[in-house]
């Protein structure tokens, strides 16, 4: 079964030669706080090198999952990345190897998820790894929906698990997931990376010393069922408006498949508002166009409550969400330019017609339905 080695919760390195040596690590900020004499107390120092730890945390657990995976008589595949694979590129509606070696699932443009680590049991069990150092797993909850839910999709023939591997003094384990297997180890140290990054020659590396193993599988050669993230997208957008009655079909949207992939993309886009009708609710004080969208979206909070959302894309990459919270202060957030939202919302405007636009009238009447539902699945 899948219990924690002593080898792994003990973080001992003495299996993996100095393999995570030779890993790329994003480290030209934290060198040049270093070469600016920042002190490691500063919180621009600690960010950073919190970031670079959790990446060497994630390669020494991996370079310990496949030789676990390797004797482990339960693990029948487990797939390779970094340079234990062949140099794949990422393709597109598939899983896959990024230009950053890690295991993904993107669409053409956009990546949809990483993993850190995957294998298939004897089960027909397919686990997900989430590798991490912060000490409240409270957050990854939403992570690990949206995980899981893509990994039903595609993979819909396998039981959907996840692993997750943490250091002593992790809080919140108790509140994940049924599905979630949780690992403790001692507390983890990147020291020793650091020093080497910073003086190469310090060191002599040993070899990388690679795993053998009929286990082992690249990416791509599991096979998925067929997914198209957007053409998907525009099939929910259009079903949740097909009512011939009611402003949003709410048999739909909670039926348990569609769940799954709220639980995925984390919002529906349901209509626009006009920009005019838009000021009456939201604090618009910038110069719009007249024919300026605001794209209204529902979207699932930590505590699975459905809220409604706007955003304002002025240009491509010029994305803003705005939103209240549950005393109704209005919070406006600027969207990473690069991120799947972007394109999203793009995309979402696009194929709406002047039948997708609403009122405030009609804003009200969502959240009132989604606000009874919430309470009534509260009270079951």
């Amino acid at each position: 079964m899948l219990e924690i080695s002593k080898s792994i919760k003990a973080l001992d390195n003495s299996d993996i030669s100095d393999n995570i040596f030779h890993y790329e690590y994003n480290t030209k900020h934290l060198l040049s706080l270093i070469k600016k004499g920042i002190q490691e107390d500063d919180p621009a120092y600690l960010s950073s090198y919190r970031s670079f730890e959790g990446e060497v945390f994630e390669n020494f657990i991996y370079e310990k999952l496949l030789r676990y995976a390797q004797t482990n008589e339960y693990i029948e595949k487990f797939v390779l990345k970094g340079y234990h694979q062949n140099k794949e590129k990422a393709y597109a509606n598939t899983l896959s190897i990024s230009e950053k070696q890690q295991i993904v699932y993107r669409t053409k443009s956009r990546e949809i998820s990483e993993f850190d680590a995957m294998f298939v049991t004897k089960n027909n069990e397919l686990y997900f790894v989430e590798m991490t150092l912060v000490k409240s797993v409270l957050k990854l909850r939403k992570r690990l929906r949206k995980k899981k839910a893509l990994l039903e999709i595609i993979f819909p023939n396998y039981v959907i698990k996840s692993l997750i591997i943490l250091n002593e003094g992790a809080t919140g384990t108790k509140q994940l997931p049924d599905y979630c297997k949780v690992w403790i180890t001692k507390e983890f140290s990147a020291q020793d990376v650091m020093e080497y990054i910073k003086n190469p020659s310090s060191k002599k590396l040993e070899p990388i010393a690679k795993i053998s193993s009929k286990k082992m599988i690249e990416a791509h050669t599991l096979k998925l069922h067929p997914f198209r993230y957007y053409n998907t997208m525009s099939w929910i957008t259009k079903s949740i408006r097909a009512h011939k009655t009611h402003i949003l079909d709410m048999n739909f949207l909670m039926n348990p498949n569609v769940q799954r992939y709220l639980d995925l993309y984390n919002k529906f886009y349901v209509g626009y508002l006009s920009i005019e009708e838009a000021k009456k609710m939201l604090d618009l004080k910038e110069e719009y166009a007249l024919n300026q969208r605001v794209v209204v979206a529902i979207e699932k909070k930590h505590s699975d409550e459905i809220v409604v959302t706007y955003y304002i894309q002025k240009a491509r990459k010029n994305l803003y969400l705005y939103s209240f919270d549950d005393a109704g202060v209005l919070t406006k957030e600027k969207k990473d330019p690069y991120g799947i939202t972007v394109t999203e919302v793009y995309h979402a405007s696009k194929m709406m017609d002047n039948s997708y636009e609403l009122n405030l009238a009609n804003i009200k009447l969502i959240a009132k339905l989604l606000k009874e539902r919430y309470v009534m699945d509260l009270v079951r």
